[in-house]
């Protein structure tokens, strides 16, 4: 094969910075730094094991690199819980948030525990949370509200352990403190079930919330990829559908809906721009797709149903292969036009050529058609944060049945370890802040960042050795899992403090490991393609 000289790498990066320059100017990119979540639902009667799973993708870097364990509280009375605003912030090591204190609400006599990841996931009693961003109609905003879609998290988790709870009391706290943040649907799984919560504003000036929750059925499974995904709704029907009691009047009221032209549907009246864009429609179409081929969906449809019955058992393993996705082996693949001729003249794709560039280039060489910053986009992001894919297990106590399972940066460099949902701590790696103080190796987000964004510059060749040692580790791991949990289930029969040690144990063990790795892995690439940069 002919090396890349060293004029088409001056290009190569020049091009990055073209790019990088081109995304500073647009809305959906805060400060340069692109934003948009993906989560995937998968009711218990869906998986392979009868789990009841939902997952999240935090594609911002400019949440928090760290996580730790929140122990569950008692309140005195008259206590209080403080609000936040964000607000992009750029005086540190590196772009983040500042939270900026705007009020405080009555506390609780009791909080729960939970894990307090970026967007809080699952707490002590398994109920467990994923996000996407949606947006909505920017007139639906409202500056008056106190609540936004991180605390919202904290505040479920905290408070209740079934996901209808969970969402009664979204909606009671937002109609009486008011929501302060863009649409956002938030997908909510206890042992039973899962749901999608739907919210956005109540207009500017004022204070309070319009939301739908759709349940998936316990047979199917759904997506949510930052855009609405929920139409027609029956309230008649309370073990499917939940609505704030303005989800109609205000549509009318605002010119959104028109009774007499047909039934309601809360994307459209809300949400209608997000219906427009293939960054959301693709990745809409692809998850559907892996998990039910059969039912040959369209690419370019303008939408899919809400939910699906998938061909086959959702296994963890599905879960990750779908995560992973950049499209490979469809048309929309970002590589498939970076190619070149060979020294036998045979066409071959870049080893350069990925789809994890650190500011996509299909706009600057037309891949896919070159539709710009609210066009193509895979699933698997160079902008990850964290990812994570939850199982709620009913037939499992709270202390062993509720796992997060937990990759670092992208997903498709990555290896996801689990955090039972009652353990007391987390390792060094995993709670050592890292982008707000700038690089460095006690972090297990940088070590991850570093090795994606290596990987990205020779993705043709490099991702293969990347795979060659995280496949093989997230197969042993998803492979110890039952018999881990045997034991714990042993101890806590006579003992849970020793039950909550082992799987505390367990979790940091794992978690050091596969940091560790990443920077030997890291530094192995390094070696090994030297010669060829």
């Amino acid at each position: 094969m002919k090396l890349i000289n060293n004029g088409l790498v001056f290009l190569l990066f020049t091009a990055l910075l073209i790019v990088n320059n081109f995304a500073q100017d647009k809305p959906d990119w805060e400060g340069g730094v692109p934003e948009g979540c993906t989560t995937i639902t998968v009711g218990r009667l869906a998986t392979s094991d009868g789990s009841v799973m939902t997952s999240h993708t935090d594609d911002s870097h400019r949440t928090r690199s760290w996580l730790d364990m929140v122990p569950a509280k008692d309140h005195p009375e008259g206590s209080t819980v403080t609000m936040y605003v964000r607000k992009p912030y750029d005086s540190l090591a590196m772009p983040t948030y500042q939270h900026i204190p705007i009020g405080e609400i009555p506390q609780v006599p009791h909080t729960y525990a939970y894990i307090n990841t970026a967007y809080p996931s699952m707490n002590q009693h398994q109920l467990a949370i994923g996000e996407t961003t949606f947006g909505g109609r920017e007139s639906l905003q409202s500056e008056e509200g106190l609540i936004d879609c991180q605390r919202l998290c904290q505040l479920m988790l905290e408070r209740t352990t079934n996901a209808r709870d969970a969402i009664k009391l979204a909606g009671e706290l937002t109609k009486k403190y008011g929501w302060n943040d863009s649409g956002e649907m938030l997908t909510i799984a206890d042992t039973k079930e899962v749901w999608h919560l739907e919210i956005v504003g109540p207009g500017r000036g004022n204070v309070g919330s319009i939301w739908v929750a759709q349940r998936v059925p316990d047979d199917h499974i759904s997506v949510g990829a930052n855009g609405s995904r929920i139409r027609e709704i029956n309230l008649d029907d309370p073990d499917y559908f939940m609505a704030s009691e303005n989800v109609f009047q205000v549509a009318i009221d605002s010119g959104w809906w028109n009774p007499e032209n047909g039934p309601f549907e809360f994307c459209y009246a809300y949400s209608p721009s997000s219906r427009e864009t293939f960054s959301t429609r693709r990745r809409e179409w692809r998850v559907l797709s892996l998990a039910v081929p059969s039912l040959n969906l369209h690419p370019n449809s303008e939408n899919y149903p809400f939910s699906v019955k998938p061909d086959e058992p959702i296994t963890k393993e599905k879960m990750v292969e779908i995560f992973s996705d950049y499209f490979e082996g469809t048309d929309f693949n970002f590589i498939k036009d970076l190619t070149w001729v060979n020294a036998d003249d045979e066409v071959e794709i870049s080893p350069l050529a990925n789809p994890f560039m650190p500011y996509d280039m299909n706009k600057l060489f037309k891949i896919n058609g070159g539709w710009g910053w609210r066009g193509e986009r895979t699933i698997a992001r160079w902008y990850t944060m964290y990812a994570t894919i939850t199982q709620s297990r009913d037939w499992l106590p709270d202390e062993i049945g509720g796992v997060v399972w937990l990759a670092w940066d992208n997903v498709a460099t990555s290896v996801y370890t689990p955090i039972y949902s009652n353990i007391t701590e987390v390792n060094k790696y995993f709670k050592t802040p890292g982008r707000i103080h700038g690089y460095t190796h006690d972090s297990a987000w940088w070590a991850f960042n570093r090795l994606g964004t290596l990987t990205a510059q020779r993705w043709g060749d490099m991702r293969h050795d990347v795979r060659a040692v995280w496949d093989p580790m997230q197969a042993e791991l998803f492979a110890n899992q039952e018999k881990i949990e045997a034991q714990a289930l042993e101890f806590l029969k006579t003992d849970r403090d020793k039950a909550i040690k082992f799987l505390t144990d367990y979790t940091n063990q794992w978690g050091i490991k596969a940091t560790e790795r990443a920077w030997k892995l890291g530094d192995e690439l390094w070696t090994k393609y030297d010669e060829l940069f």
